[in-house]
């Protein structure tokens, strides 16, 4: 597969044997295996050395991968609008979960701004401090004027209402791997051989985890993933919250569709360079590692902690909904030089062909239950 990907410059490769080294040390203390939820949590979150810890470039053409800020403006500002509707039935205040570069809140502040809807607050929690450091450099060159609105928090508030967003965060939260054997529930983790990373099934015996897969119904020899973390972050953030609604974009599924009999290798993908593979164990660190995101257990976990459940749609649907087309009209078709990018960005924001249908919007509430705009057509309660 290697021969197939760009070539890592040597010294992205020593940074990659460095972090390598740090997992084998852990699978060793460890007892010689290790969950495949640690390794992934070492291999994108260890301090200094993974993949959202360390300087490398992750966003847009030079990166990784492109998300939907990246791609066009037009995606923050038609969020913007949703926001709108969320702070005037709660409090002016926005929390972002993991801002990546910061062109989401540039977007949304800008548009907001605009609108004459600026929040009090606009939180940003990030867990990398080199993203950090880029996402202060990007606000702070754009929208210096807003700068006292915008705070960088170490983790979720104690309190908080208002309106939340979790735009591609869910899916590079850690994942554990399960294996449906012969009736059994195996954990599949990582074991060191010979210096190489190596699969390891072993009997599943965490508790909660359990829990969840007995009630997982799959056919034999059946791989897939199941987020413990992405349950407890929604959750916390449900605890904390007082009024207001979180809304989170991201690929996945609801639980029916992503435990589907046919999809018995799981969803859990690789993202290097603009390339997309299956092979966690190619250059960790320096590699994006996701799987996609079980909408019906981000709703569960959230309605267990009180919140209501507000809508769940495609992202098309969303971005339409809240009048991205409207937009989109701001710029004459006859200024083709100006029109034709933004209409190939619509495109790709919302066609099934692009990222329209593959990714989802899901909005959960506390002490506010109104209909919001952005899930007013197309429905897909039904799939959760």
């Amino acid at each position: 597969m290697s021969a197939t990907l760009p070539a890592p410059s040597a010294d992205a490769l020593a940074h990659s044997a460095r972090l390598c080294e740090l997992i084998r040390s852990d699978i060793v203390a460890q007892g010689g295996w290790i969950p495949f939820s640690r390794f992934m949590e070492l291999a994108l979150y260890a301090p200094g050395l993974g993949y959202y810890t360390a300087g490398a470039r992750k966003f847009g053409e030079a990166g990784d991968f492109i998300t939907a800020p990246e791609l066009s403006t037009l995606f923050g500002r038609t969020l913007a609008r949703q926001l709108v509707e969320v702070m005037q039935a709660s409090t002016p205040h926005i929390l972002e979960l993991g801002a990546g570069s910061g062109k989401l809140a540039l977007d949304i502040l800008g548009e907001l701004e605009k609108l004459g809807e600026l929040p009090e607050t606009y939180s940003i929690l990030e867990v990398s401090a080199d993203l950090r450091e880029r996402q202060q450099a990007l606000l702070q060159e754009k929208l210096p004027h807003l700068a006292a609105r915008v705070r960088w928090l170490d983790a979720l508030p104690e309190k908080f209402s208002g309106a939340a967003i979790g735009n591609e965060v869910l899916d590079a939260l850690p994942v554990h791997l399960l294996h449906w054997s012969d009736g059994r529930v195996l954990e599949r983790g990582v074991a060191s051989k010979e210096g190489h990373f190596a699969w390891q099934d072993k009997q599943a015996d965490c508790k909660s985890l359990l829990d969840i897969a007995e009630n997982i119904k799959v056919p034999d020899d059946y791989l897939s993933e199941v987020s413990i973390s992405a349950r407890g972050l929604v959750a916390s953030l449900c605890e904390r919250m007082e009024k207001g609604a979180m809304i989170f974009i991201d690929y996945g599924f609801g639980a029916k569709e992503y435990y589907h009999p046919q999809r018995s290798r799981g969803t859990l993908m690789c993202h290097y360079r603009h390339h997309s593979h299956d092979d966690p164990f190619y250059l960790p660190g320096l590699q994006d590692i996701t799987a996609h995101v079980d909408f019906t257990a981000v709703a569960e976990a959230a309605i267990d902690c009180g919140a209501h459940f507000l809508g769940y749609t495609t992202q098309a649907h969303f971005l339409i909904n809240n009048d991205m087309i409207d937009l989109l009209d701001e710029v004459s078709p006859d200024d083709v030089k100006a029109y034709a990018p933004l209409s190939a960005q619509v495109q790709k924001l919302t066609s099934p062909a692009e990222m329209g249908e593959l990714f989802k919007v899901i909005a959960l509430g506390k002490e506010l239950d109104q209909p919001l705009a952005g899930f007013l057509r197309g429905d897909l309660s039904r799939l959760l």
